[in-house]
């Protein structure tokens, strides 16, 4: 059943998402002051090497699959400026920087003979050396996160149509690691109550340095069982629990296919969040269609994306589009749509609907 959206066609294209590139470092260093983790942490040589890996995943001038990264920046083109960003690893955990993470073990505790019953929280730290395809980087700048667009489902979806695009450079399963609870001042009580303790580095040092450098945590944490019981009650209470900020990305991962891993992040406590990449309906829902030519502002249409590549600058683009689908693989496009994109009747184009 076919959606009818706002009849309205408009007569130019305001939003488009592309492939970041090195020139975007300055707008895209703007953004990270609003998100600062470590995919994205407010600062600029990561950010100048990021992009420059990012262009080079791209142009697939990096031959080692596993070490892609692809940023996409969302370009307010009327305002000359980038408004939101996300990201995908190819794969996170590889042999020079493997994938670490918490379990989160639930344990019970009791003893007849004095009727003493306990639950523990227990954490055991893991590695992986062939790990998940990772999503992350996602903010949109706050002013524009209300927008009728729905701007903020535009720049996370559009990197499982990417995927969708790309399968082979992507592995089976699909990670996302949310932010926990922290303080205003960006403390993490589990960094506190443990990180700290075995590791001489403040909680924003050692998030940054894990961007790059994953060896300390392997070579200074502890390899056995941690009791959560232990920890300060603030410690405890942010293990696995999603915070304020991110509550609108955790309901949009559970609705396309993503569930709790019982995996945390091992400085904050932030929860991990999987789904198995084919399963993911985002990924099941994209589809490469033949451009029909113009569709009619009265037609029943889908809202989505609609995406193209390149093999020069900026390689890949997408923008918000009404959908009109025709028999198996055929879609009609607004005229403004196919202007913007250089496209023409019988052109291939990869569409996602956004629901």
């Amino acid at each position: 059943m076919r959606l009818v959206i706002d009849p309205w066609v408009p007569m130019s294209v305001r939003y488009e998402i592309r492939a970041a590139l090195p020139e975007d470092e300055q707008q895209i260093l703007v953004l990270a002051q609003h998100l600062n983790t470590v995919n994205l942490p407010h600062d600029q040589g990561h950010i100048h090497r990021l992009l420059d890996h990012s262009k080079k995943s791209f142009a697939a001038e990096i031959r080692s699959v596993s070490h892609r990264k692809f940023v996409f920046v969302l370009w307010d083109l009327s305002e000359d400026r980038a408004v939101g960003t996300s990201m995908i690893v190819a794969q996170l955990g590889r042999r020079d920087a493997p994938y670490i993470y918490l379990d989160v073990i639930d344990e019970e505790k009791y003893s007849r003979s004095e009727d003493q019953h306990f639950h523990h929280t227990v954490l055991r730290i893991g590695f992986s050396y062939k790990g998940p395809t990772e999503i992350g980087g996602l903010v949109v700048l706050p002013s524009y996160r209300a927008a009728r667009e729905r701007l903020g489902l535009l720049i996370s979806y559009v990197r499982f149509l990417y995927i969708a695009s790309h399968r082979d450079l992507f592995q089976t399963e699909v990670l996302a690691e949310l932010l926990p609870p922290l303080e205003a001042d960006g403390t993490s009580h589990l960094w506190e109550a443990l990180g700290r303790r075995f590791c001489n580095l403040s909680y924003a040092a050692a998030d940054l340095l894990s961007s790059e450098n994953k060896e300390f945590i392997k070579d200074l944490f502890p390899s056995g069982l941690i009791y959560a019981s232990l920890l300060s009650s603030e410690a405890q209470a942010v293990i696995g629990k999603v915070g304020a900020q991110t509550k609108g990305v955790e309901k949009m991962l559970k609705r396309v296919g993503f569930r709790y891993a019982h995996r945390v992040d091992p400085f904050d406590g932030g929860p991990h969040f999987t789904a198995p990449t084919d399963e993911i309906s985002l990924v099941r829902e994209t589809e490469v269609r033949r451009v029909l030519g113009p569709s009619s502002p009265t037609d029943a249409s889908l809202p989505g994306l609609c995406a193209c590549e390149a093999p020069e600058r900026p390689y890949f683009r997408a923008v918000p589009a009404a959908l009109v689908f025709q028999g198996k693989d055929g879609v009609q496009l607004s005229a403004a749509v196919i202007a913007h994109l250089g496209l023409a009747e019988g052109d291939a184009v990869t569409c996602l609907p956004v629901r």
